[in-house]
């Protein structure tokens, strides 16, 4: 059995485990028990009525958090010639063709986010073992596959989440940091809820969305009310 700290204990304090919370009262109980000493993640947990196992029921998608995410993504862009330019004027951190795959298939990955112009997916889809299980897998559906390389850079530093369901149903990402204000997470968070909802397969049946709890790096997870960020009952 996991050993439980005395920071998290202290942190959880006053936290019902069963009490839903609206958004904004969420948002305040988790940045005022984010206690560590760097800046948490404000992560959300979304529990979802699909089974991912089926190809109609898998949700995926991106979605442009309007306060971004607090964090500093290193990109990587598949591409040659003037596309490749193109990446590194926009701000890429690492750009490369077939010399760049080299060093993804020997485990070099020292990149958050990887895009790729389709011409290069020939090489990139041969790394599919090595990326996919990172979730960096370029994919035209979340844009990382595009000739537009300046956007998709732009996205992608700018606070761009890409969100995946997981085997469980689960859908989690990073909001925001601990640091940001109350306003600026609940607005968030509010707009990536909406993006999943927009996500919704159509093989899903019944109630979509089951549950949403919001927690930081090192603290208790908080339930929050579906009403609370503009989910109607039943959705």
């Amino acid at each position: 059995m996991a050993k439980i700290s005395r920071r998290y204990t202290k942190a959880a304090e006053g936290v019902d485990s069963a009490q839903i919370f609206s958004v904004e009262d969420a948002v305040k109980l988790v940045k005022e028990r984010a206690t560590a000493k760097f800046d948490e993640t404000i992560e959300i947990s979304i529990n979802l009525g699909v089974d991912p196992r089926h190809a109609d029921q898998m949700v995926r998608g991106v979605v442009a958090l309007p306060n971004g995410t607090g964090r500093k993504l290193r990109v990587a862009v598949f591409a040659k010639g003037a596309k490749a330019d193109e990446a590194r004027a926009a701000g890429a951190d690492i750009v490369g063709a077939e010399d760049l795959a080299e060093k993804v298939h020997k485990g070099d990955i020292d990149f958050d986010r990887c895009i790729a112009t389709p011409d290069m997916m020939g090489v990139v889809g041969r790394l599919g073992k090595v990326l996919g299980p990172r979730g960096l897998m370029p994919n035209p559906k979340v844009g990382t596959v595009t000739m537009d390389v300046t956007g998709a850079i732009k996205d992608a530093k700018g606070g761009a989440v890409e969100f995946r369901v997981e085997k469980a149903g689960i859908v989690q990402a990073g909001v925001g940091k601990a640091s940001f204000e109350e306003s600026a997470l609940v607005q968030n968070v509010r707009t990536f809820v909406d993006s999943v909802v927009k996500a919704r397969p159509q093989g899903a049946k019944g109630t979509y969305l089951k549950r949403i709890s919001l927690s930081s790096t090192m603290g208790p997870g908080v339930k929050v009310a579906l009403g609370s960020v503009g989910v109607q009952a039943g959705t």
